[in-house]
């Protein structure tokens, strides 16, 4: 079963200031498409090392939209593309692909 993005990490973590709320939010939304660009291209490339770089920035946004098990996924596919290894794209992709969907319709 795939997770499903809150808020609720973001909540707790501002305290309810839905100011600040919208200002992280909106962060996330400007700079996780281009991050999300930069991490297939570095991928597609085979530049394991600089997309290992480009999971890590997305772990924060992960983080944010209280996905705890993907953050998991994310941290252990970083881990392994610094050595190389690329069994755990496809889990990421989906990550990423829930992430991308959630923000269009915030």
């Amino acid at each position: 079963m795939k997770e499903i993005p809150n808020l609720n990490y973001l909540s707790q973590f501002s305290r309810g200031d839905k100011s600040f709320e919208e200002r992280m939010m909106g962060i996330v939304k400007s700079e996780f498409p281009t991050e999300k660009e930069v991490y297939y291209s570095n991928f597609q490339q085979k530049n394991y090392k600089l997309a290992a770089e480009n999971v890590h920035k997305i772990k924060h946004k992960i983080s944010i939209l209280g996905l705890e098990k993907s953050y998991e996924i994310a941290t252990n596919h970083e881990n392994s593309l610094r050595e190389g290894h690329i069994a755990l794209a496809s889990d990421f992709d989906e990550i990423l692909q829930t992430i991308s969907d959630y923000l269009e319709t915030f």
